[in-house]
């Protein structure tokens, strides 16, 4: 494991954040000799985000904390395609109307982990995609795209293997989200991409493409795809999805999501999803003497 000594990067990585980097050293760099913007892309594929969301949401709450200013990128425009990345099938498509409200249920979740009146930033894609002129980005944009290496990605070559359809919209999603990043450095000085281990390959697209179109340096960086140890996906139960938004599931049973963890996985979330210090004390109801009897877990939410 590599060992940081940028105060963001070490916080990552002690804390279990980091899969993968575009260049450990270069990045490490970059977050210790200036304050970095980095940004996350969230689709407003439903009126809220969920638990499984929150990893994301929490590299950029520490993003924040270490000095340095976080991007919330909401796909305004995006979400109108839909990310078919290790999707079995095409999601459905939205409305304008349907993301606008899906969009407005999201931002709300944003508040509690992240200050917007401290320098973070939330921006639409929707702001530079829904304007563009097809023929011109094809021209300007598409030229720098081989097929050949977009079929070569798992997140398309799983689908193609499996035999199963995916249209030529979708195939487009990874260019448009390429094209975020280079906006994004271009508008905010944006650095770097984070989000999750299934975005690796549309994130190196945009690195590519900031390079080739204006020279840019940017960086990647990809958390775990998290699961208990069970082997169960974060944010879901048997009976759906685990709302953020208490409208959506009640504060009760947020909390009880939260009180079921399995033992073997509650260091490693209080790692993750809340601002817990570590190592933990010998007094600590989490130390190694006293996790027989099931501590209580606060809530994320709180």
């Amino acid at each position: 494991m590599t060992s940081f000594r940028s105060d963001f990067l070490a916080t990552l990585s002690s804390r279990g954040f980091i899969h993968q980097t575009s260049d450990d050293a270069g990045l490490d760099d970059l977050f210790r000799i200036e304050k970095v913007t980095a940004y996350i892309g969230f689709d407003a594929t439903a009126a809220s985000l969920h638990a499984g969301s929150l990893i994301q949401i929490m590299m950029l709450h520490w993003m924040q904390q270490t000095g340095h200013r976080p991007i919330a990128l909401m796909g305004g425009g995006t979400t109108m395609i839909g990310d078919p990345s290790f999707k079995d099938e095409s999601r459905k498509l939205l409305t304008v109307e349907a993301i606008e409200d899906n969009l407005k249920g999201i931002r709300a979740s944003f508040s509690r982990y992240i200050d917007f009146s401290a320098g973070a930033v939330m921006v639409n894609n929707a702001d530079w995609l829904l304007g563009l002129n097809y023929v011109e980005f094809l021209r300007d944009v598409g030229r720098h795209f081989s097929v050949n290496r977009m079929l070569s990605f798992d997140s398309v070559k799983t689908r193609l293997d499996r035999e199963q359809s995916l249209s030529f919209l979708e195939f487009n999603y990874m260019i448009l989200q390429a094209y975020d990043f280079v906006e994004l450095s271009k508008r905010e000085g944006c650095r770097l991409q984070m989000g999750g281990s299934d975005q690796w390959g549309n994130i190196v697209n945009g690195i590519d493409l900031g390079h080739k179109m204006a020279g840019a340096s940017l960086f990647a960086l990809t958390s775990p795809l998290l699961t208990t140890s069970s082997g169960a996906k974060m944010g879901k139960t048997a009976s759906g999805a685990v709302w953020l938004d208490e409208s959506m599931l009640s504060a009760y049973d947020f909390w009880q999501y939260w009180r079921n963890t399995e033992d073997a996985d509650v260091e490693r979330f209080l790692k993750i999803f809340t601002r817990c210090r570590f190592p933990i004390s010998p007094s600590s109801p989490l130390s190694a003497d006293r996790r027989s009897t099931r501590p209580r877990k606060s809530s994320p939410r709180k």
